[in-house]
């Protein structure tokens, strides 16, 4: 989930599966939004999310073919021009055995960041404003600090075996720890980062102290702790 830092839904596959395959496992709501990069691109997969109210935003490929139904904004003869840059209203190919079964109407977004960079979005949502969708599929960055969270703190360098569920405990023991510290840090309302946080839990496992406390302020709650067993020592 990308308001709470953490993941909702895990698939684990063999190496030698595409990723775009996880797209076929996903069981969503109506009104759903997902959010994902070009190659995941599945044209069958959008007709279908098309009638079931699911709505999507992914970066277009260079390559694409689609055909223009109608164009609502074009900027792009302008030279300092960003934001929307085009906005049109197109189809693409839907084909079953290699014939097109039918054509799916589509959303294109072309935007220019503030950095000058030129970004094509496609979505089949046909109610938001552009710069809306745009700011949806930034915010898919979150996803990418989430893994660089999890691989910097939790580093799986090697598997203690080598039977599929044994990487598969090994993995969500991962996702378990990861989650309980994100719940611990938010409990504990403190101001560390969450690598800083993870690195004095981690020094400090076989220590006996109150863990949201030790947490907030690391030296009082040490020092407390310390000063109470010396007090009660012989």
């Amino acid at each position: 989930m990308l308001s709470a830092g953490v993941t909702e839904f895990v698939r684990i596959t063999a190496a030698k599966e595409h990723d775009h395959q996880f797209l076929h496992h996903l069981k969503l709501p109506e009104n759903s939004w997902i959010v994902f990069d070009k190659a995941y691109i599945t044209c069958h997969k959008f007709a279908k999310w098309a009638t079931q109210k699911i709505w999507f935003v992914s970066r277009m490929r260079e390559n694409a073919v689609f055909h223009v139904t109608k164009v609502l904004v074009d900027k792009t003869r302008k030279k300092q021009a960003s934001g929307v840059l085009k906005e049109q209203y197109i189809t693409v190919a839907v084909k079953t055995n290699g014939i097109v079964a039918q054509r799916l109407k589509l959303r294109r977004i072309m935007y220019k960041t503030e950095e000058g960079k030129i970004y094509v979005y496609v979505t089949n949502n046909f109610t938001l404003p552009a710069p809306q969708i745009a700011t949806i599929y930034k915010n898919r960055w979150m996803i990418e600090l989430l893994f660089k969270q999890i691989k910097q703190n939790f580093p799986l360098r090697y598997f203690r075996g080598e039977s599929p569920n044994a990487i598969k405990m090994q993995v969500y023991c991962v996702l378990i720890a990861q989650l309980l510290m994100v719940v611990i840090r938010k409990k504990a309302a403190m101001k560390k980062s969450f690598a800083n946080m993870i690195t004095v839990i981690r020094l400090h496992l076989t220590s006996y102290v109150e863990l949201l406390a030790f947490i907030k302020d690391t030296y009082k709650a040490w020092r407390k702790t310390h000063n109470n067993s010396l007090a009660f020592s012989p």
